[in-house]
């Protein structure tokens, strides 16, 4: 059996796509459907529904890729210990975070790790919407909030705090909220996104459960850069949690507001998991990433300290 072909099955497989690949291995998308079709004809098994615009796997050929998958990874990683077995991580390394917790918190990680580990590669792909990291072949997916069950180890990295604020500008112009209830008269910033537009619970030590208020504002958008760029320019308040805007609060350019109440976007609290498949940790580059990433996160990250920051 020619292991390029299981090579390339796996990847279609994963991605449902010749083309993607094609890409992948840098060979031409003929050359790949030539493999399959090879492949295919030794088996004596469909392994794929050929479509448009993409191609599916037969119950053959999910039978066949959840061995397959398997097979290639225990490969890798006998590869891995024989061949190099003192070796510092090397590889390519593949990350998946939602768009701004990626360009805030994990780029500036990555940056770091890859320094200290210069025969890392890294591909880091950020969407708001969720992926399988399994078919897209991710090695270490980041994910905010609620998790649907999953094969994958879910491992806590930090909870998420949220925070009411405004520029100076705003607040000299419009004043301060007293209380959530004054919100109705304040230009409040929305995120917009796949969940729809978003809301505003508050909970104060002397109320059972938190409740949700009624804000509106003159801007919406599915950019969370995009509104922390209009909160700064003076248009309005923002509520997002503290690895978004710690920076802005620490250097007095938005500042808090009702800080009395606990404030989230959903009734109960949120935090952020480090997905990643267990076989997956067994490889050099996944283990020293985790090591790294909890390392300098910590039990009280950075960005929930912007208040010692502001001190200074």
């Amino acid at each position: 059996m020619d292991l390029n072909a299981l090579r390339i099955f796996e990847r279609v497989a994963a991605t449902g796509s010749f083309t993607a690949t094609a890409r992948h291995f840098h060979r031409a998308v003929s050359s790949v459907s030539r493999q399959i079709a090879s492949l295919e004809e030794a088996l004596g098994q469909q392994l794929f529904y050929r479509h448009t615009r993409a191609v599916t796997l037969t119950e053959a050929g999910w039978r066949y890729y959840q061995e397959v998958r398997e097979i290639l990874e225990r490969l890798d990683l006998a590869t891995e210990a024989l061949t190099a077995p003192n070796t510092a991580p090397s590889g390519v390394l593949r990350l998946n975070a939602p768009v701004a917790f990626g360009q805030r918190q994990i780029v500036p990680i990555l940056h770091h790790f890859q320094r200290r580990y210069p025969a890392i590669k890294a591909e880091l792909m950020l969407t708001d919407q969720l992926t399988d990291p399994v078919r897209e072949g991710i090695d270490i997916t980041f994910r905010v909030g609620e998790l649907a069950d999953s094969t994958l180890v879910a491992r806590r990295l930090a909870s998420m705090n949220y925070v009411v604020a405004a520029a100076p500008a705003y607040i000299q112009r419009c004043g301060r909220p007293n209380s959530p209830d004054d919100l109705e008269h304040h230009d409040c910033l929305l995120y917009q996104g796949e969940m729809g537009r978003q809301r505003w619970y508050f909970h104060h030590a002397e109320q059972p459960q938190a409740f949700a208020y009624k804000v509106d504002g003159s801007l919406y958008s599915n950019d969370a850069e995009s509104l922390v760029r209009a909160a700064l320019m003076g248009q309005g308040l923002v509520m997002f949690p503290t690895w978004l805007i710690a920076d802005e609060l620490a250097s007095g350019k938005l500042r808090p507001l009702l800080e009395a109440w606990r404030c989230e976007v959903v009734p109960g609290r949120r935090d952020i998991h480090v997905l990643y498949a267990q076989r997956r940790l067994h490889t050099r580059k996944v283990s020293a990433f985790l090591d790294h990433l909890f390392e300098m996160v910590g039990p009280t990250p950075r960005w929930d300290r912007w208040r010692e920051q502001l001190a200074v």
